[in-house]
């Protein structure tokens, strides 16, 4: 039997997270449907026109959009209303209010992201959200969505052993230290005066007396601003910053990490996310001290949770302080790695997940076969830049 068409519509480059995320399901998915996958191009605008063109020549029965923007939304739209092809949307922000919140967009474009969402949610023939929390959000809201959270491979990250990491110690200065790390997007928040790395700065400037280190992975607006406020505190030789690396990279980097800081806000925004960086540190064996809200509220110990309060808590550094005082105490219960990597494998393996979107698929295309005399008209949000064959 032939196989049924799908196309992945992925609203970002092939490298980064979303690319990462479709790919992976391709790859499990591959027996059951030919699956084609566009990624967005640096033009946005072109980049209608390219994932049109994708869907146009491809035809699929499925498509399947990451993360919402308007090139891909509008594309998708733009082939549901020749075509009645049915769609998914997958989203892991509730992007109105990440936008409201950061101050990036002004009221136009806030307004513009508000009718983005909205239409993008309301047309699609099913929603896909990375989050328990966001799930129960969209009910309240009279939508139903499936939930698929953030996920990772754990055949590509797993523990390495004790002495695995010795060269990059060797190399970065982190010889007999407990190291404290995070991963992320250091976009800078002008109306915060915030991003992903500020409580690790702090905590650090906490933390003097202890032979504890700071690492921090990612680029953006915020990465000078952050390398401002570690110079001004003098812990240039406490805190190595590595900037963006290959994905491939990643598991050595963050085996590199005694502990893992997963911070997200109690707000609106922070409380629908999973965060992709939480599925590697678990997977990677890491102690994971996060923020008691969304998805990691609901999957990890108490011992992992910090309280954090609003949009930007000031206290958050010295609560951290505390916990990270305890555990250098009882520095064994930082070797536990089986426990980490028993909540990877349980809420975030790619092969749990797999199992989730093929029976969403299935329930789609047996939807579609039997309302392909009259099919429903739907769009989704998307992306393009280069098609790719099935892999």
């Amino acid at each position: 039997m032939e196989r049924p068409v799908l196309v992945f519509l992925v609203n970002g480059d092939a490298a980064g997270a979303m690319g990462i995320r479709a790919r992976s399901f391709e790859q499990r998915l591959n027996a059951e449907f030919r699956i084609e996958i566009a990624y967005r191009s640096a033009n946005k605008l072109q980049s209608i026109w390219q994932m049109f063109r994708v869907l146009t020549q491809v035809r699929p029965a499925l498509c399947y959009v990451f993360d919402m923007g308007f090139s891909g939304v509008i594309a998708a739209a733009l082939y549901r209303s020749i075509s009645g092809c049915r769609g998914i949307v997958d989203t892991g922000d509730a992007i109105y209010e990440l936008s409201r919140l950061s101050g990036s967009r002004g009221p136009v474009g806030l307004q513009l992201t508000r009718l983005l969402e909205w239409f993008a949610i309301r047309s699609s023939d099913r929603v896909v959200v990375r989050s328990h929390p966001h799930q129960e959000l969209l009910a309240r809201q009279g939508v139903a969505a499936g939930a698929v959270p953030d996920g990772v491979d754990t055949q590509q990250f797993f523990p390495r052993g004790p002495l695995a990491d010795d060269e990059l110690r060797r190399q970065h200065g982190l010889e007999g230290c407990t190291v404290i790390g995070l991963l992320g997007s250091l976009i800078w928040s002008p109306s915060l005066e915030m991003c992903y790395g500020w409580e690790l700065i702090e905590l650090i400037d906490r933390l003097r007396d202890q032979r504890v280190k700071g690492v921090i992975i990612g680029d953006g607006s915020g990465l000078a601003k952050l390398q401002a406020r570690a110079a001004a505190l003098g812990l240039e030789d406490r805190i190595v910053f590595l900037g963006r690396l290959p994905y491939a990279e990643l598991p050595r980097y963050l085996n590199v990490m005694d502990i893992c800081l997963s911070t997200q806000t109690n707000d609106a925004a922070g409380q629908v996310r999973t965060t992709g960086k939480l599925p590697l540190y678990l997977a990677c064996g890491r102690f994971v001290l996060s923020t008691d809200v969304g998805e990691a509220a609901r999957v990890l110990p108490s011992d992992m949770l910090v309280p954090y309060n609003g949009t930007k808590d000031p206290d958050y550094p010295k609560r951290l302080e505390d916990r990270v005082r305890v555990l250098l105490q009882d520095p064994a219960r930082l070797a536990q790695h089986s426990v980490s990597v028993a909540i990877a494998k349980t809420n975030f393996e790619y092969d749990v997940l797999t199992v989730k979107i093929r029976q969403i698929l299935g329930e789609l295309l047996s939807g579609w076969t039997r309302d392909s005399s009259s099919p429903k008209k739907s769009s989704l949000p998307a992306a393009a830049e280069t098609k790719s064959g099935s892999r």
